[in-house]
């Protein structure tokens, strides 16, 4: 049970990268009132948190219309997980966590973030979902393991949202190199998760066997 919540707490804390959004929040909501950062984060987080829990309850059922095999699963989430676990070692801002240039300057027209670009896809982007789709397939038919998952995600969500309260303090503290170095630790973690999953995918998929 811990393997499975540590290793969902890993694979989700770098997908979603909460000192990544807590960087970018705080550049958007420079203008901002505290009462307004403050309701920007709350609400961003919780829509974040549905979004990606509802991936997370109907992962199987939008495996099963695509006919998608658990194997193709493994084997393709790793292929991101990887690719995004390169970026990050090399420092390097994932497209697959951080919005495009064009949604945050469409996001600076707009008055209140909570949903676009904070919920989605700052916090909960396509590696999050991919990610979150992924841990409770690989749990499937184990309640207390997918429980761990949903667990795991809770709380990377609530060090999201702190992230986002404190981004101001958090950015004084660390500094760009200390988030960097963050990053580029939870990117080689990532890294060896991702061909693991890789490895696991190409087992279960039979193609060793022939």
């Amino acid at each position: 049970m811990l393997e499975i919540v540590g290793i969902a707490l890993a694979t989700l804390f770098t997908t979603i990268g909460p000192f990544d959004v807590a960087t970018a929040f705080a550049a958007l909501t420079s203008s901002a009132t505290p009462a307004e950062r403050r309701s920007y984060a709350i609400r961003g987080t919780l829509i974040a948190t549905v979004i990606l829990g509802i991936f997370a309850l109907t992962g199987d059922f939008i495996l099963t219309s695509f006919g998608i095999s658990m194997a193709a699963l493994r084997t393709a989430g790793g292929i991101l997980l990887l690719l995004m676990g390169i970026d990050l070692v090399f420092a390097k801002s994932s497209r697959a966590i951080m919005a495009t240039s064009e949604e945050i300057y469409e996001a600076g027209l707009k008055r209140d973030i909570s949903v676009f670009p904070l919920a989605t896809p700052l916090i909960a982007g396509p590696g999050a979902m991919g990610a979150v789709i992924l841990l409770m397939a690989d749990a499937q038919g184990n309640f207390g393991h997918q429980a761990a998952v949903l667990l795991a995600l809770l709380a990377v969500m609530l060090f999201t949202l702190v992230a986002l309260l404190t981004a101001s303090q958090i950015l004084r503290f660390l500094g760009v190199t200390g988030i960097q170095i963050i990053m580029r630790i939870s990117g080689i973690l990532l890294t060896s998760l991702a061909v693991q999953f890789i490895i696991d995918g190409i087992g279960q998929s039979g193609l060793l066997a022939h």
